[in-house]
């Protein structure tokens, strides 16, 4: 930064700043080197085979098995050349273990459909079984969508007595006891002073642990936080310092 002074007024001109040069306070452990050359060179296996495969497609040697457009002159293509070439050659082999349909409420367990490919996953068919799984794929995991048990029945009784919402923010007349209640057996729970309740969302993570935690703060982190904790954490401008997830 650099001033310049006149007989009138004083001119303050800033420096564009680098900002590949800014520094983070984020601690992180880094990708193991095996870990990352086994990824890099399994993807470029997967690649090379895929661009083989297509040039034999394309020589009518391979038989195309993905749907054709008939007339696709003057029209602008539906698809990235690049996302289709991902989709035929890579995504497809994986494809059974994706979009999964199931048979009954998605809570602690789950009912899987159970489905059949004989062309390598380009199409299925259900076998009619169904496979008892646990979920670990859904927000429902704590059972709060089924019709029946502790969560549905404790849900009746709380809307009974409390109504569906409180229609307010709590800063003006949204607080209730069960609230403080709440934060109360939290805080007690984790030998803290005081908590603080919020509804569940992505921004209620990212904007308010930067009112809370700042520069000159140390925020220990879960390795494995969710998406928004970590932005939060970081646009707080805080020390951040992770741990392993126990």
């Amino acid at each position: 930064m650099s001033a310049v002074k006149n007989s009138e007024k004083t001119h303050i001109k800033k420096e564009p700043r680098d900002l590949s040069r800014r520094h983070t306070n984020e601690d992180f452990e880094e990708t193991p080197t095996w870990a990352a050359v086994i990824t890099v060179l399994g993807y470029a296996l997967l690649s090379a085979v895929g661009w083989l495969r297509d040039f034999l497609r394309n020589i009518g040697i391979e038989k195309k098995t993905t749907a054709q457009d008939p007339n696709p002159k003057d029209f602008v293509p539906l698809y990235q050349s690049y996302e289709c070439f991902y989709t035929r050659n890579l995504y497809t082999r994986i494809r059974d273990v994706f979009n999964q349909p199931i048979a009954s409420v998605a809570g602690a367990t789950v009912e899987v459909m159970e489905r059949l490919s004989e062309d390598f996953n380009w199409t299925f068919k259900f076998s009619g079984k169904k496979l008892p799984s646990i979920n670990l794929g859904s927000y429902n995991y704590l059972g709060f969508a089924e019709t029946s048990g502790p969560c549905s029945e404790q849900a009746i009784k709380s809307i009974e007595k409390y109504g569906v919402t409180i229609c307010s923010t709590r800063h003006e007349l949204g607080t209730q006891q069960y609230m403080k209640d709440l934060e109360t057996l939290m805080a007690e729970y984790l030998n803290v002073e005081d908590c603080i309740a919020f509804g569940m969302g992505f921004a209620t993570n990212a904007l308010n642990i930067p009112a809370l935690a700042g520069k000159g703060d140390l925020i220990l982190s879960d390795k494995l936080n969710h998406t928004s904790l970590i932005l939060g954490a970081r646009l707080s401008g805080a020390v951040i310092r992770t741990f392993n997830h126990n």
